[in-house]
């Protein structure tokens, strides 16, 4: 129950749409993310709809055809993982342009401290990365979440 008395009820983000100019291109990438392909489905003319899940991820991204309106390159992303330096080497095998690692602040770019947070901290170290349609993607290591989150 809510301070108000009533019930809460769960909310939970699952999916985010990503403006992309060649979904065949964007397919290829995201697949070289090794990502998991859920769905490429074509349910009405001119919508394609394209959706990737990354691996333990409780969100997916969709593209595709009639999607969404924005501009490609326009989408702005966290991806949370486990292991900073094992993610930024994984990527980098699979042949993803990523940045160097930092930590302290993500923005602005000023307050970056080169390097993976020397003690770990959760939510401390960070590198980026964008697919081809400059659609940025910001990588977080989260090894402890603060409370109340699951």
């Amino acid at each position: 129950m809510s301070q108000t008395g009533t019930k809460q009820v769960t909310m939970n983000i699952e999916v985010y749409v990503i403006p992309v100019s060649s979904i065949e291109r964007s397919k290829e990438f995201y697949q070289r993310l090794g990502w998991r392909l859920d769905d490429d489905v074509a349910p009405a003319k001119d919508v394609r709809i394209v959706q990737f899940t990354p691996p333990g991820s409780g969100c997916s991204i969709t593209f595709g055809k009639g999607v969404t309106g924005a501009a490609p390159g326009s989408g702005v992303a966290a991806l949370i993982v486990s292991d900073i330096k094992a993610a930024h080497d994984e990527f980098g095998r699979r042949g993803i342009a990523v940045s160097d690692m930092w930590h302290g602040a993500p923005f602005p770019v000023e307050a970056r401290i080169p390097g993976p947070d020397p003690k770990r901290t959760s939510y401390g170290s960070f590198f980026a990365f964008t697919d081809p349609d400059g659609n940025a993607w910001l990588v977080q290591e989260v090894t402890t979440r603060h409370a109340g989150r699951a």
